[in-house]
């Protein structure tokens, strides 16, 4: 299967419950899912979202 990724940066003054919060309404209203959470040593999190590649496009991101 082929998937559709988006790379997203959420700062360090984002804290764990609002950036869990922004990740479940990409995952419900854009048909993402999580691929990767990486942590930077600053406290910045790396994120990897993806969605399978449709024949309809779905709305974008909008962070």
């Amino acid at each position: 299967m082929d998937y559709e990724y988006a790379p997203l940066r959420l700062p360090p003054d984002v804290d764990r419950l609002t950036a869990a919060v922004r990740l479940a309404i990409q995952a419900e209203y854009g048909g993402w899912e999580l691929a990767r959470v990486q942590l930077m040593k600053d406290g910045t999190r790396k994120v990897l979202l993806r969605r399978p590649l449709r024949a309809f496009p779905l709305p974008g991101l909008s962070v």
